[in-house]
């Protein structure tokens, strides 16, 4: 449920989505860049980033 949260939140707002998931670092400056070039690239790594932490 935690990570629904966290993909709902990339898709509307990409940085938050990072935020909630590293804080605020590397990935998160990275998201940002992304999305002020284009939303829909923001998204892709939001997501990505998110699924990446979520392995175990």
């Amino acid at each position: 449920m935690d990570n629904l949260i966290r993909i709902v939140a990339a898709i509307f707002l990409p940085p938050l989505g990072v935020f909630l998931t590293v804080g605020i670092g590397t990935d998160f400056w990275i998201n940002l860049v992304l999305t002020f070039l284009g939303f829909i690239p923001g998204i892709i790594h939001a997501v990505w980033v998110i699924a990446k932490h979520d392995r175990p």
